[in-house]
């Protein structure tokens, strides 16, 4: 049952019915940067049995962790995690900014990032303000024995079940938590605490076509733009996504191959995937977030302006650099070694892809271009000690064609002697 729901609006326009404690609770919430915060009990998820077949379907992919039986045993009681547990506390931080120009989203020869991690890696802003809320969470009950757990997306817990029975949003067919005066452009972190939270709530003032966050929440309806709008066709139902057609799982969480018949329907997406949530009408009340280091990073970076909002002019130039961090240019990509990898994603959640996986997706997207001009670094890539991006960039070369493609790819097949590779290369004779 939800206890407490409250956003930077809530906060102006409700009257809190609660102790004086829920009132410190979440203006400490919204001074640490959060948008939204929820309270609920701490009992599993109401959905448990539907992530249970979910992994029996094997809808999880390589995804193996989710399936571990500690982590099984942890989803069905909150106590494995931290003995005694009462309460969650769910926050959320918005992370949508500024738009990507259509001529940067469309431009073949840019690969696509998703808005996530356009800059400073979530967990980085997130976690220490988190911990920040535990430890003044245990400040106020200084005389209770209060034990807390910060989860920042990193625990074996359903957060988008427990933020929805706190209130911040309902499901959505696309399975992303939908806020209905925000969207699905936000972050959700979670306390696990022992200290037992009274039942709150929140009661609404005599305004007009205003819905009280405890009352019933909308849904999607008829609309299922996300399920049409998906080029892998991720979503065999609606509310269920096999995980092993998803673009953002096909980029990020898949280390290995790329399946061959998938590869054309990824575009220029070389990390994630916006897609099924640009679509939603529900993003249309989406407010740029006020965090600037989710803001895309270029040489002038995204400027506060005096009235506390943000200069969006500087990106509107196609050929701002500012762009580079949300589209870099795919022969940027192509030409990483390890370190020039590490230097440009040191703040960035991208570190954790590593460089093969990065420039596995980049050889996949010049595929997809077509354009010889990547025919030289992606030769280059042919000499790669990585097999996985001699295979792709393989691949590319064989999407794009032509005189120097095929000699580069005749010069492989002589010298090649990775199993995985030459199956690759054997495919395309097959083709032909």
């Amino acid at each position: 049952m939800p206890i407490i729901t409250i956003d930077d609006y809530s906060l102006t326009l409700y009257d809190w019915a609660m102790a004086n404690f829920g009132q410190k609770l979440a203006e400490k919430a919204q001074a640490l940067g959060f948008d939204m915060v929820g309270v609920v009990t701490a009992v599993p998820s109401p959905n448990l049995h539907h992530y249970l077949n979910w992994i029996k379907a094997e809808m999880h992919g390589q995804m193996g962790y989710l399936a571990r039986p500690d982590r099984l045993a942890r989803r069905q009681d909150l106590n494995v995690i931290l003995p005694g547990v009462q309460t969650i506390i769910c926050v959320g931080l918005t992370y949508s900014t500024v738009p990507l120009p259509p001529a940067i989203a469309n431009d073949p020869s840019r690969g696509r990032i998703s808005n996530y991690a356009w800059n400073v890696d979530y967990h980085d802003v997130m976690t220490p303000r988190l911990e920040h809320l535990a430890t003044w969470l245990k400040a106020q009950n200084a005389n209770s024995d209060v034990a807390t757990k910060v989860y920042v997306d990193t625990g074996a817990i359903l957060e988008r079940d427990h933020a929805a029975a706190a209130d911040l949003g309902f499901t959505g067919k696309n399975t992303m938590l939908i806020a209905p005066k925000r969207g699905s452009f936000f972050f959700l972190g979670e306390i696990l605490t022992t200290l037992e939270i009274g039942d709150w709530r929140l009661e609404t003032k005599s305004i007009s076509n205003l819905q009280s966050p405890i009352s019933q929440m909308p849904s999607c309806g008829t609309c299922h733009r996300c399920l049409d709008a998906c080029p892998t066709s991720a979503f065999p139902e609606p509310y269920v996504l096999d995980a092993r057609r998803c673009i953002s799982y096909l980029t990020i969480e898949l280390k290995g191959w790329i399946p061959r018949e998938l590869r054309p329907l990824l575009g220029n997406w070389v990390y994630g995937c916006d897609i099924c949530q640009v679509v939603c009408p529900f993003n249309r009340f989406a407010r740029p977030t006020q965090e600037i280091a989710f803001y895309p990073d270029g040489e002038q970076g995204m400027k506060k302006t005096g009235d506390g909002g943000f200069n969006k002019s500087l990106g509107s130039n196609r050929q701002s650099p500012l762009w580079n961090s949300a589209a870099p240019p795919l022969l940027d990509l192509l030409t990483l070694d390890e370190t020039s990898f590490a230097e440009r994603f040191a703040h960035s959640p991208i570190k954790r892809l590593k460089r093969t996986r990065l420039v596995r997706n980049a050889c996949v997207a010049a595929g997809n271009w077509g354009s010889e001009t990547a025919v030289p670094p992606l030769t280059d890539l042919l000499t790669d000690p990585e097999p996985i991006i001699r295979g792709h960039a393989a691949w590319a070369l064989h999407q794009i064609g032509g005189e120097s493609a095929q000699a580069a790819l005749v010069g492989l097949q002589k010298r090649e002697k990775d199993t995985a590779v030459l199956q690759e290369l054997t495919s395309y004779q097959q083709q032909n």
